[in-house]
């Protein structure tokens, strides 16, 4: 089906794949809130030495931005991110989870094909991507897309299973996510498309090598579990932050060079993305979307109208290492 096939309005309740709790918050018209659930302290990881086969020719103004899922960056870090890839800058894309929802590979696939269409409508191109394997120094498999005609993009996914908004897991992928890793609650975890287990020390060290073969200038993410800004996020969002937040000093990060931002509780704070900014965020949102049975809408205005979707579209915090009100 093609994806002006799938553009239909309104929010698709129909095979949800959030989970029984965004569920009953969706039917009470409320916006998701994550579980708040305390997280062990993240080790700096050992950077596996020698050239990564995840390298990349540098560009002008690299960016990378490394998140939970495929939507954090055009939902949270907008107009931010069609700025940089209008003005030219090499962005290098990573997201940890599948965002699978406990519903496996084929949805984490839609996912992936819808923040691929949205980033063609970010950079105004609709030309192929390539897709290849990846085996890294620290032995995670991981797959990358990039555009055949413009190299400075690329999507980097993992793959690890979703962790829910109760911090749970789903029964399909063992009731299982990133909060239980850091916890030492498991000892490891399989990405949904049958990739070698990550435990702890593998997932910090893949983060440290793509951060590395990128050398960025700057870096994005969502907003670490030791933030004030945590509290109500989804627990994916606060653990990949926390992640980052640990690997980045060991490849040469400074503190500096870190933008953190706010998920869920964006929402309690002023609007401020508003006129043609907000026009063009929904509709790299609906463009998203419309790969996305969970938040499928076909109109700017369904989109706004999303239970927590639309006070986040219309809001973007970026916090410095300074300003995450650390505890």
């Amino acid at each position: 089906m093609t994806r002006r096939g799938l553009l239909i309005g309104g929010l698709a309740l129909v095979g949800l794949g959030g989970g029984a709790l965004l569920v009953r918050q969706l039917r009470r018209s409320g916006p998701p809130v994550g579980a708040w659930i305390p997280l062990h302290s993240i080790a700096a990881p050992t950077l596996p030495a020698g050239p990564s086969p995840a390298s990349e020719a540098p560009g002008p103004d690299t960016a990378m931005t490394i998140w939970a899922h495929a939507d954090d960056d055009i939902i949270f870090a907008n107009p931010e991110l069609s700025t940089a890839i209008a003005a030219g800058a090499t962005v290098r894309a990573v997201y940890v989870t599948a965002g699978d929802a406990g519903k496996g590979l084929d949805y984490a696939r839609e996912r992936e094909a819808g923040i691929r269409a949205a980033y063609d409508l970010m950079r105004g191109s609709v030309g192929e991507w390539d897709e290849r394997s990846l085996t890294l120094l620290s032995g995670a498999r991981v797959t990358r897309f990039v555009p055949r005609d413009e190299p400075r993009l690329s999507i980097t996914v993992l793959r690890l299973p979703d962790g829910g908004l109760n911090g749970k897991g789903f029964e399909a992928t063992g009731n299982a996510g990133l909060t239980q890793l850091v916890n030492g609650e498991v000892a490891e975890l399989v990405p949904v498309d049958g990739a070698p287990a990550y435990d702890l020390p593998r997932l910090t060290a893949t983060l440290a090598e793509l951060l590395a073969a990128a050398q960025p200038g700057r870096v994005s993410t969502n907003v670490p579990h030791e933030s004030a800004f945590a509290h109500g996020d989804h627990p994916d969002h606060s653990c990949v932050g926390s992640l980052v937040r640990a690997s980045a000093p060991v490849v040469g990060i400074a503190a500096e060079a870190m933008s953190y931002y706010i998920g869920y509780p964006s929402q309690d704070r002023p609007v401020n993305v508003t006129g043609e900014e907000l026009d063009a965020k929904v509709e790299v949102y609906r463009t998203y979307a419309a790969d996305d049975p969970v938040v499928r809408c076909g109109e700017a205005s369904t989109c706004l109208a999303q239970p927590g979707f639309g006070e986040w579209l219309r809001r973007t915090y970026p916090m410095s290492e300074g300003e995450l009100r650390l505890s």
